[in-house]
């Protein structure tokens, strides 16, 4: 079960995690560029440029140090910039997904039931419905817009958060102190707030970061497709550009390189991070009965004691 450590012991546990701590560099480093990206970015991708035809797709140089899109655009500016979008898309669309299915998973595992019967078979028929391709249909059917994309990410994404924050609030809900606040009249508002949320939180904060890893995945692979907001630059619509416009032909692997790298970077950022954050606040991870820890280690390798001839124990070799 998941503990609620205070603040100074949770970060003392977190940084001693080293996937942990990676995944959060990753992840601060890729937020510290899109916030800081006017300062970084060499130029503004947004504002027209005069271009020649030696601009489309020049080689990576000291002035631009990952070379010029079919556009002439630098490459880097417009990979700093379109970082916006993917931290965007992946943070609201989580958040909106984390509380739909966290708010599904605690009211029906608390109050079982009907309700709980009725809210897990609507669970389980959004659950069976392939989520991509039904992404793409709804943001094909509206306008291709950045809000659009987020609430379709958002509104679709929660049934996995929902089952597991579920099957949480059923093993809390059977803690003695729970049955001892219901028997001496306390209300479930005030159960849930002070007795489930707490030690629901724990799940809920780890699946928000592995959530973001899916919500940057699926907005990456719309733009892709083409239907991310064209007035928007991101590492997905770069990535459709440079297919869609001879990149490969014309031997700028730069012109993919780049988006590619900035979406595994993020992905694999907030993956390591959901990981690590995980073995710390479950800390029954690392304590499975089959598991060889230092203890166990260190007793492997104490010598056993033999007897001596004199009838006394004695350390063997």
């Amino acid at each position: 079960m998941m503990d609620v450590p205070n603040l100074h012991g949770f970060w003392h546990s977190f940084r001693r995690n080293k996937m942990g701590v990676v995944g959060l560099t990753m992840l601060v480093l890729a937020i510290l560029m899109a916030v800081f990206a006017p300062a970084l970015a060499p130029h503004d991708p947004y504002e027209p440029v005069r271009v020649t035809i030696d601009d489309i797709y020049a080689t990576p140089g000291r002035t631009r140090l990952l070379g010029t899109d079919d556009a002439g655009k630098d490459v880097l500016s417009n990979f700093i910039y379109g970082a916006r979008v993917s931290l965007i898309v992946g943070f609201v669309a989580s958040f909106i997904s984390i509380f739909i299915g966290g708010l599904i998973g605690i009211v029906a595992g608390y109050y079982g039931g009907r309700l709980e019967n009725a809210l897990m078979r609507f669970t389980d028929i959004i659950l069976v419905i392939p989520d991509f391709p039904l992404i793409v249909l709804l943001v094909a059917l509206t306008k291709p817009s950045l809000l659009n994309i987020i609430l379709v990410i958002g509104l679709l994404g929660w049934t996995g958060s929902a089952r597991l924050v579920r099957s949480q609030t059923l093993s809390v809900k059977q803690r003695k102190y729970v049955l001892r606040a219901r028997a001496i009249g306390a209300g479930n508002a005030h159960i849930i707030r002070r007795h489930i949320l707490p030690l629901v939180l724990p799940l809920i904060v780890v699946n928000t970061v592995l959530v973001i890893s899916v919500a940057i995945l699926n907005e990456s692979a719309l733009s892709f497709l083409g239907l991310s907001d064209p007035t928007k630059i991101s590492w997905g619509q770069m990535l459709n550009f440079a297919f869609t416009r001879g990149a490969m032909s014309a031997g700028a692997w730069w012109a993919l390189v780049a988006p590619g790298a900035g979406i595994v970077w993020l992905v694999l950022g907030c993956t390591l991070l959901g990981q690590g954050l995980e073995q710390v606040l479950n800390p029954r991870l690392e304590s499975h009965h089959l598991s060889v820890g230092a203890k166990m280690v260190a007793r492997l390798r104490r010598p056993e004691p033999v007897a001596t001839s004199e009838g006394k124990l004695a350390a063997g070799d």
